[in-house]
């Protein structure tokens, strides 16, 4: 596949790591004495601390149905990125996804939350590992919901740098902030019209700019040297979808490559399943969220 076509292709796998229907009002409570220009925060049920980090363009609805299921069990904290998903985003540092990581990290502090358990969908992803990796003792296990530490080995090119990989990323980042690429990309993030369509509004409803930005970190963005740190349970779940033109085997393998330095990882493939699992498959998801939540570890 040339490079190009493969950029396109995974680009659209991070692009839209988290859209979906609006978590029902009704369950929402606001966390109090906690402010971010970044970020804000809706916990919902009771029980073990999880935290949801939805992905690029994306809004905490991404998370239901299955935060509806999950929330019987746990005390939810759904992440709600700023700029994203209709929600303005006050600050101006051009570094997003990890500002955010700077900032879940502090409400983890702020709030008091004993190594509570990160769960991130793509871009949400790459935040949790960073928070895990940066952060020694604050979580007490990291989900990674179809992401990957470093993106521009996925590109068709294995040997690539971050210096390598800037002209594209920079040609990304101007394609998003002048032409209608986001919302290409949504047609393969989920299996049904009406959860694209639901995708379609969040990314639509999204600042440009963030989006942009972020997408554009992300590229540049190699955590694969931060994995040693990444002490804890480690579980990742992934799919291939099918415009990647791959035998399942070599697709597995390029998988295990990326997470050889996760001293505690686990990978699950997810068959019949777009980007947005938690959409496609929700009952599989929190089957999924409930055996990581039993994994042990050191």
């Amino acid at each position: 596949m040339p490079s190009r076509r493969r950029f396109l292709i995974l680009a659209a796998g991070l692009a839209m790591a988290a859209c979906g229907p609006a978590v029902r009002t009704g369950s929402r409570a606001s966390t109090p004495a906690f402010s971010s220009d970044e970020i804000s925060v809706v916990t919902r049920g009771s029980g073990p601390d999880v935290i949801l980090i939805h992905g690029l363009a994306g809004n905490i609805g991404v998370w239901d149905p299955s935060a509806s299921a999950l929330a019987d069990h746990y005390r939810l904290h759904l992440v709600q990125i700023h700029g994203f998903g209709g929600v303005a985003r006050t600050s101006t540092d051009s570094m997003v996804t990890s500002a955010v990581a700077r900032e879940v990290a502090r409400y983890i502090r702020e709030t008091g939350l004993t190594r509570p358990a990160l769960v991130g969908h793509s871009m949400g992803g790459t935040v949790a590992m960073m928070v895990a990796a940066r952060n020694p003792g604050l979580a007490g296990r990291v989900m990674v919901v179809d992401m990957v530490p470093f993106l521009g080995a996925m590109f068709g090119q294995p040997n690539a740098t971050l210096e390598t990989l800037r002209p594209m990323a920079d040609q990304l980042r101007s394609q998003m902030l002048t032409g209608n690429l986001l919302d290409q990309m949504i047609g393969t993030m989920a299996r049904s019209e009406a959860n694209r369509q639901k995708l379609l509004a969040y990314a639509d409803s999204s600042d440009r700019t963030t989006v942009a930005n972020a997408m554009h970190e992300l590229l540049l963005t190699d955590l694969r040297p931060e994995l040693p740190r990444i002490t804890v349970p480690l579980t990742v779940l992934y799919v291939q979808r099918a415009n990647i033109p791959m035998p399942p085997a070599q697709y597995d393998s390029m998988e295990r490559q990326m997470y050889s330095g996760a001293p505690h990882v686990t990978l699950v493939r997810i068959d019949d399943s777009n980007h947005y699992i938690q959409l496609d498959q929700p009952e599989r998801f929190v089957a999924e969220v409930e055996a990581f939540m039993r994994r042990t570890g050191p």
